[in-house]
């Protein structure tokens, strides 16, 4: 090659990138059998390879210093967008062209310096043509209109990246933001990142985003910025988020509720029981809103009272295998979290027409029971009814009356007489009362109230109606046969006597019942609930947030008008299973939930002094055992550096808590050690 050759080339490590200036030279001197000197436009030289040459500038010697006017000269010629003309021109022939070919085609020229301009069009080009050795063919139409597709796209999602990562750094400032349809996938990685960490699916836009923002690649982190994006709550429910619990309704479900509302359906029991002239009475929680349950006496004739429960009749308003039925299903209960509830059905139809609700006529299953003088059931029967309930009572309200003995309510005072005779007779037929203390903890505008239920006289009376009405559900189904959810809990081994008094009484004694107590099953078969003290039993009394109880009111009242069951044994079973599997992880969901809440109540009052009583041990090995703070009704593990024996009071202040982590420790007050949890 000829001193003064102009050519390209290219350095070891050079990335061809589209849109790099290319290296141009001149050549000086070979170097050895193969090798050339050159000299870019600074005069630094450079050994290269004929390898290394990329292309030459075919006229008469050039000097180092002309190159850059070289480059001045060809610039106005560089617009890519001219190959879509030369395209559209050789595309039908499928013709391969060479750089000068292609300089007259768009230049009319083929002078050397506008080869090279043509030349570096076509070795640019990723579109139009593709290359083919020192020639260059043109692509087809329908590979061209791909690429194009494609470019657009990704023109588009690097719009979409850029967007997004303004849009974030404007939330993070504090600046109000609407977040795009697009931006959606991204959040929903960042979301499932912070709940899964390493075992989320599609994890690389997560990373990407917190990677972008200079922040660690951490679940931690996602977190954080969630946080920080007000996109989530420093308290975020991540227990709630893991589970399949659906929080909203489809539009679908909403749209029937409020058409059932607007529309009732025709009620399938037209010859309802009226019992509108009885004293009905509801008593729940003052924040109740789901009223389904509500109690009478009616003083007969002959001296003798029949107690009356009336159970909330939802299927006035739902028909098996409609929206609203299938949506209950899918949800199996009603979830109560200290932030507020999740409900089975729609709230405008729950707390509306299927509550018992004061004053208004509404329909109900009611139950109507004699009981003998020990407590027995002596007479029963079941009507669909039509009930107007009297009062709206908080279980303070009941206790007040019962304590006041109101003259004008001696109805309440009757129902409370009959719910102790009727838990006697539960005693003496074996069953077990463990009364541990319970703690219902509530969050409103960030402020956490904790509250220890006590054991009333009126939490027993609605204990002891409810349980009541399962006996009769139970009952009439296994006299009928119906295939009905009977829930029954095999007799527990509990310790000697002798052995159980030895231990204190109370909270102690019953934690230790507590251990030996097996789950209760649910099944088509009549089985005894050990705990209860009876020989059958089916949940019917919570139709509205619990699904279990809907079913067996679509069997029973389908039974008592004389219509086909609307579901089969075989039918009846498999929902059985499918909502219990569902409700069990509702009730995980509400357990970590309120150990979530109560952990950071604990820390937010780390500074005060607590009662706790040594309930039992864990790993007395260890050291480990189970406290339970009395005034809280909490327990939590805690471990001793000191000797203690069950049943021990002891004070104790939190040292250290992580709710999101779920550690606590505590420091005994009295003792000079701390003490972990």
């Amino acid at each position: 090659m000829e001193k003064g050759t102009l050519v390209e080339f290219r350095l070891q490590g050079d990335q061809p990138e589209k849109g790099r200036p290319r290296r141009l030279a001149v050549v000086d001197r070979p170097e050895g059998k193969k090798h050339l000197i050159v000299l870019d436009e600074r005069g630094q030289s450079h050994t290269l390879h004929p390898r290394q040459i990329t292309y030459t500038i075919a006229r008469e010697a050039y000097q180092s210093k002309e190159i850059s006017g070289f480059w001045q000269s060809i610039q106005p010629y560089l617009d890519p967008s001219s190959l879509e003309v030369a395209w559209e021109l050789l595309v039908e022939d499928g013709e391969a062209v060479e750089p000068a070919t292609m300089a007259m085609l768009l230049f009319s020229d083929t002078s050397p310096s506008l080869c090279y301009a043509a030349y570096y069009l076509l070795s640019e080009d990723k579109l139009y043509f593709k290359q083919k050795g020192d020639r260059y063919e043109p692509r087809p139409v329908a590979q061209v209109n791909e690429l194009k597709h494609q470019a657009t796209i990704e023109a588009q999602r690097v719009q979409e990246w850029q967007g997004f990562l303004s849009r974030l750094q404007q939330a993070l400032t504090g600046e109000s933001i609407e977040w795009q349809v697009s931006d959606r996938p991204r959040l929903e990685a960042l979301e499932r990142f912070a709940l899964l960490g390493e075992e989320a699916t599609h994890r690389t836009p997560a990373l990407e985003t917190l990677s972008a923002l200079g922040k660690p690649e951490t679940a931690q982190a996602a977190f954080q910025l969630l946080v920080d994006l007000r996109l989530w709550s420093p308290h975020e429910n991540l227990f709630l988020r893991r589970s399949q619990i659906p929080t909203q309704f489809a539009q679908r479900v909403l749209e029937m509720a409020h058409s059932r509302i607007a529309s009732p359906p025709p009620d399938p029991d037209r010859d309802r029981l009226d019992l509108t002239q009885l004293k009905v009475y509801t008593i729940d929680d003052e924040s109740t809103r789901e009223i389904d349950d509500g109690v009478s006496v009616e003083f007969l004739p002959d001296g003798r009272h029949r107690l009356w429960v009336h159970i909330a009749d939802p299927t006035r308003w739902v028909m098996p295998g409609d929206d609203l039925d299938l949506e209950a299903r899918r949800r199996s209960t009603t979830v109560y979290l200290p932030t507020g509830m999740i409900p089975m059905f729609p709230s405008e139809l729950a707390t509306g027409p299927m509550s018992l609700n004061q004053g208004q006529v509404c329909t109900a299953l009611s139950f109507g029971v004699i009981l003998d003088e020990m407590g027995a059931i002596e007479e029963y029967e079941i009507h669909p009814s039509l009930i107007k309930p009297t009062y709206r009572l908080t279980y303070e309200d009941v206790d007040e009356m019962l304590e006041l003995q109101v003259e004008a309510e001696p109805e309440i005072e009757a129902i409370s007489i009959w719910a102790k005779r009727r838990n006697a007779w539960r005693q003496s037929q074996g069953a077990i009362s463990i009364r541990m203390p319970e703690s219902s903890i509530k969050v409103r505008d960030d402020e956490i109230t904790i509250d220890v239920l006590d054991d009333s006289l009126s939490r027993n009376l609605v204990a002891e109606m409810m349980i009541l009405t399962g006996e009769v559900a139970g009952r009439y189904g296994e006299e009928h046969h119906l295939p009905l959810p009977f829930r029954g809990q095999p007799q527990p081994e509990l310790p000697p006597e002798e052995e159980l008094m030895q231990l204190p009484a109370g909270p102690v004694r019953y934690c230790a019942i507590r251990r030996c107590m097996p789950r209760s099953e649910v099944s088509l078969t009549p089985a005894r609930h050990a705990s209860l003290g009876l020989n059958t039993y089916t949940q019917v009394t919570s139709p509205i947030r619990r699904y279990a109880d809907l079913l067996a009111h679509f069997q029973i009242k389908a039974h008592l008008r004389g219509a086909p069951l609307p579901f089969s044994p075989e039918e009846a079973q498999e929902l059985i299973q499918s909502v219990s599997n569902t409700a069990y992880e509702s009730t995980l969901v509400e357990r970590q939930t309120n150990r979530y809440w109560g952990l950071e109540y604990l820390r937010r009052h780390a500074d005060v002094v607590w009662q706790v009583l040594m309930l039992r041990w864990l790993r007395e090995h260890e050291n480990l055992g189970l406290v339970l703070i009395e005034d809280l009704g909490l327990e939590m593990a805690m471990r001793f550096n000191r000797s203690v024996e069950v049943g021990d009071r002891l004070e104790i202040k939190v040292s250290y808590v992580d709710p999101r982590q779920d550690i606590i420790q505590f420091t005994e007050v009295t003792g000079s050690m701390a003490q972990t949890a």
